[in-house]
């Protein structure tokens, strides 16, 4: 699985870079892949309302590391 790392970005940055990112690994219809945001429920939110939910990704946050997002 792929994984994107976002920590050091501006939310800005890091919401048009997730963005890129989710829409080339989904050129496999079997893809899965993992944004790193780290403990900011903020840029979960922007990433989530503004990338995987405008673009119809299915995802979760793993209970186990919930500074993270798995997208397929």
């Amino acid at each position: 699985m792929k994984e994107l790392d976002l920590h050091g970005l501006s939310h800005n940055e890091a919401v048009d870079i997730a963005e890129d990112f989710v829409l080339m690994e989904s050129h496999d219809s079997m893809f899965q892949c993992k944004i790193i945001t780290g403990n900011s429920i903020s840029l979960q939110d922007k990433i989530i309302n503004q990338v995987l939910i405008k673009h119809n990704f299915k995802y979760y946050i793993p209970s186990w590391n919930t500074g993270e997002i798995i997208v397929s």
